[in-house]
């Protein structure tokens, strides 16, 4: 059964979505008769190119991480670890995101490379794994769990604690919250957490 999500303080990172230009509303009375059928082609154009764009919303959560570009290690050791199909699938995941700077400081402390992290798939796959919640958690529901302790796809588990504005999951503090994306939610952190 997943969890259902609550709200955290912390402030969400917007996605910028593609919209479609609205027309202008003239009335067609007022028109010609030539540009009024040239306005109901554009119209239909425009509605046409809406339709598109609200069906297309957000990609998996790897499109949304690579795309987004303050995640480059993570989507890395995603491939790497053979993950990007499962985090593509259907889901819904909750993923808890290092940002790249996370991974360097995780990195520097472990001291690893980034290519002997990724070299290493075992360790990889329990690291990134130990990042996703099954089930949709959004922030709505994280900041109601404070002291709860939460079930990763790894099998371990994580520790939500909310103090004021601040909600931390372990050690790492969410930084931005409610990343769309059509198979789950991303919620960022400043350090990458270990099993």
């Amino acid at each position: 059964m997943p969890i259902r999500p609550s709200r955290l303080l912390a402030a969400p990172l917007a996605l910028a979505l593609l919209t479609a230009a609205c027309g202008d509303d003239a009335t067609v009375a007022e028109a010609p008769a030539e540009e009024t059928q040239v306005e109901a082609a554009e119209s239909e154009s425009t509605e046409s190119e809406s339709t598109e764009s609200e069906s297309t919303g957000p990609g998996t959560i790897v499109d949304v991480a690579a795309a987004n570009g303050s995640f480059t290690t993570l989507v890395a050791a995603v491939q790497a670890a053979d993950l990007v199909e499962t985090l593509s699938g259907d889901g819904p995941f909750t993923v808890l995101a290092p940002t790249d700077e996370a991974f360097a400081a995780a990195l520097e402390a472990l001291g690893l490379t980034a290519e002997e992290l990724l070299a290493d798939t075992d360790l990889l796959t329990s690291v990134l794994t130990y990042h996703v919640i099954p089930g949709e958690v959004p922030s709505t529901q994280v900041v109601t769990m404070d002291g709860q302790s939460v079930a990763t796809v790894n099998g371990a588990e994580v520790t939500i604690t909310v103090d004021g504005d601040t909600v931390m999951v372990n050690e790492a503090t969410v930084t931005a919250v409610d990343v769309e994306a059509s198979n789950g939610v991303i919620h960022v952190i400043d350090t990458v957490l270990l099993p």
